[in-house]
């Protein structure tokens, strides 16, 4: 005791110290209940330490009072009795698995579980390996405290970090460990080579366990049945029937007998492979040897012949078993109700259900799933709906969510959707969550049966629970089940939650071309176009096919806001995807941009009509012709009448020349009437005229006579005032030669040469 006094002070504050100290002294813990410390000088080793003080406790209804009564110094009362349970004290073993699962394997580390562990004996190294939270922080713990002399492993520190390293699939390491035992002085025994096969087994490399299995042999380890059940498991995993077979005679050549285990193992593996008629000698054989089949061999036995569908010899059997006084379990009946159920025998599968109930066993989640489903392919649905009711009375929820898709499914096909959507809430009483797909499968048939309000509140919980988002589900929202909603709600001004959950779908990869119209055209429908070119943009860069339809209504809700520019825009994305647009779209499209003043936008729509062959909206293209000639876009106008006439569709080139003409736009008409003449189109001789006097009235006499001499030329008509009016003003403006040549051309009087001089002139 005083050598413990004695220590430093910052030795006694250590927190470790208290621990190790309470692991080395044990029982004499009670001998420092009442230690106290202390740093005063005066104090002596040997001085007898006084009691502490009662506290006084705050619940006390009548403390007693203190000889000397210090009002002042209440606070130098006892500490307070903390209320509740008092926690137990961690174990070193716990902190030291802490440790390590908090901090990389260093030094510092060794050295800090150095400092909290004096000794390190048996218990505490395997309590530890048994512990650790990471299967390299146990091999790294193994190896170090061998390697620093900490302690020398025995042969259940080796057993342990063998079976902790072949569960984690750390075989090379767990091998190495077992072949160095001998080194250091432990002999193998068989459960040594057991638990390393089994892993290798486990791990799918049947090679490695065969080799361990002959080096047993080799190294002197004797192999009994347990050896032997370990391999027959491991290769009849795999399929290896034929190398059981040989290793069975192998071991019936050393004389190791086979166990009523041994047979169990051979006949599941047989019946793996769908060897039935090796799975039923053997089962004749095991009984030929006195070994009795128990309810695991009749099970398997059962189980196998459910698997190529003969029912007969699992009655058979089963009838056999209750003659040798083997009570059947669960599994049994489970088996058997499975094996009904998949030759379509889904009566027997109930009789057999109840009488298992009548003989007081309880059915598991297994057995409620075999017998749902064929229950629900039956149309038997009061009794589904009976057996899932009593499955929630238990609360026992089956291991595959399917099955409740099959009940909902044959619920719906019954007509009965309230009893379908009775299935979400009996989930969610078993803590199941709904998938989409639950959901789907009622939404689906209420869309067909017209009940969209219930609907709609059945979308709202499937989008606000995020089970579309559910990556973990196996049953997604299927194409039958969202589509008709999306349509629906598009149809009915509720597009923005069609496109919420269809964004959702989106995310897992859904690109439905019928949902992206049906949003395309609810938001053309409630005047929101912006967001319908959102979608058509993302399925331009999807490569989606968008429908003629959804252009058309996109463009016409573009117009209806007077938006002309977008419109444009989504109908040349319609061209470029190789639809056609109808006449009436054409015409609204140019009408609208018409209307806007963006005409040459409106031309080159017009373009793409004509040239598509179109030859409607005559009065439009007019309109066009004129604002083009007008605003000075002459070239474009004459290109788009050019492209008229090679199609047959004729401008009226008299309303033309008098608008340009009235509007005092000479150089226009002038071209014009040049593009007439040289292609010889039919032109009223008073459209001449008016292009004549607006010329003159513009006082280019010299353009006139050109145009004249032109209209001589090709034999053209005009009135004989305006030309005798255009000799005037030439002669007074001093175009002598000009008024001469245009004279003799008016009355004929000039000859060749006249003539030449006025072609010239032209």
């Amino acid at each position: 005791m005083s050598s413990i006094i004695s220590l430093p002070k910052s030795q006694i504050l250590n927190p470790n110290f208290f621990s190790n100290l309470a692991r080395i002294t044990g029982s004499q813990q009670h001998a420092f209940k009442s230690l106290h410390f202390s740093t005063s000088s005066s104090s002596s080793p040997d001085t007898p330490l006084p009691e502490p003080e009662t506290p006084i406790s705050p619940h006390d209804p009548d403390p007693l009072p203190s000889q000397n009564p210090q009002p002042d110094k209440i606070n130098n009362l006892g500490p307070r009795t903390p209320r509740g349970k008092h926690r137990n004290p961690e174990k070193i073993e716990d902190v030291i698995c802490r440790m390590m699962a908090n901090r990389a394997w260093t030094t510092r580390l060794q050295n800090s579980i150095r400092s909290l562990v004096p000794v390190f004996d048996h218990n505490l190294v395997y309590n530890v390996l048994h512990g650790a939270r990471n299967p390299d922080h146990a091999l790294q713990f193994f190896r170090w405290v061998e390697r620093s002399g900490l302690f020398k492993h025995d042969r259940e520190t080796h057993y342990k970090i063998i079976d902790i390293l072949g569960k984690a699939a750390k075989l090379n390491h767990a091998r190495c460990i077992l072949l160095d035992m001998p080194k250091k002085g432990i002999k193998w025994d068989e459960d040594l080579f057991i638990v390393l096969i089994d892993s290798y087994g486990k791990s799918g490399i049947v090679q490695e366990s065969v080799k361990i299995f002959r080096s047993m042999e080799e190294l002197g380890v004797a192999r009994t049945i347990k050896s032997y059940d370990v391999l027959f498991k491991v290769i009849m995993r795999r399929g290896r029937y034929m190398m059981a077979k040989r290793y069975f005679n192998k071991m019936l050549s050393e004389g190791i007998n086979p166990s009523r285990h041994t047979y169990n193992v051979l006949i599941w593996g047989f019946f793996l492979s769908s060897r039935v008629s090796t799975a039923n000698r053997f089962f004749e054989d095991m009984k030929s040897r006195e070994i009795s089949p128990d309810v695991v061999t009749y099970n398997t036995m059962i189980n196998g012949f459910n698997r190529v569908k003969k029912i007969d010899e699992c009655e058979r059997l089963f009838v056999e078993m209750k003659g040798k006084n083997i009570e059947p379990t669960v599994i049994t009946y489970t088996t058997m109700i499975k094996g009904y159920v998949n030759v379509g025998r889904v009566d027997d599968g109930l009789k057999l259900f109840q009488e298992m109930k009548g003989f007081g066993m309880k059915p598991n989640d297994f057995t409620y799933s075999a017998l749902l489903p064929g229950l629900c392919d039956a149309d038997k649905m009061a009794d589904a709906n009976a057996i899932v009711k009593e499955m929630v009375h238990r609360h026992i929820a089956p291991k595959d969510n399917f099955v409740f898709l099959q009940l909902i499914s044959g619920q719906c096909k019954a007509g009965n959707l309230e009893a379908a959507a009775d299935v979400l809430k009996f989930m969610m009483r078993l803590n199941i969550t709904p998938e989409a797909g639950h959901y789907g499968v009622i939404i689906e048939n209420l869309c067909k049966n017209g009940v969209y309000d219930e609907a709609v509140k059945l979308l709202d919980q499937l989008i606000e629970n995020g089970a579309v988002l559910n990556t973990t589900g196996k049953l997604g929202l299927g194409s039958t089940a969202y589509n008709p909603m999306i349509e629906y709600l598009c149809n009915n001004g509720m597009t923005n939650k069609a496109e919420t959950l269809f964004r959702q779908l989106m995310k897992l990869g859904v690109l439905d071309p019928v949902g992206f119209n049906s949003l395309i055209q609810g938001h053309s429908i409630e005047g929101s176009p912006d967001s319908g070119f959102e979608i058509l943009k993302i399925m331009m860069r999807k490569n989606v096919p968008c429908k003629e339809a959804s252009y058309k209504s996109l463009i016409e809700s573009y117009l209806k806001k007077n938006e002309p520019a977008d419109a444009k825009t989504v109908f040349d994305c319609m061209i470029e995807t190789g639809h056609n647009p109808d006449s009436s779209l054409y015409g609204s499209v140019m009408g609208s941009l018409f209307e806007d003043g963006r005409v040459q936008t409106a031309s080159r729509v017009m373009k793409i009509m004509i040239e598509k062959g179109l030859k409607e909206h005559k009065d439009l293209v007019s309109k066009i012709l004129e604002a083009l000639l007008l605003r000075g876009h002459v070239e474009e106008a004459l290109g788009r009448i050019d492209l008229m006439m090679n199609v047959g569709f004729d401008p009226d080139f008299d309303h033309l020349l008098s608008v340009v003409c009235e509007k005092g736009k000479t150089i226009a008409a002038v071209k014009m009437l040049d593009y007439v003449l040289e292609r010889d189109y039919t032109v009223d001789f008073s459209s001449y005229d008016k292009v004549l006097d607006a010329l003159l009235a513009a006082g280019k006499t010299l353009n006139a006579y050109s145009i004249l001499c032109k209209i001589k030329e090709k034999g053209g008509v005009t009135d004989k005032s305006s030309g005798e009016e255009l000799i005037k003003i030439l002669n007074e403006q001093g175009n002598t030669k000009q008024a001469d040549i245009l004279l003799r051309l008016i009355n004929g009087t000039g000859g060749k040469k006249v003539k030449k001089q006025a072609s010239v002139a032209a």
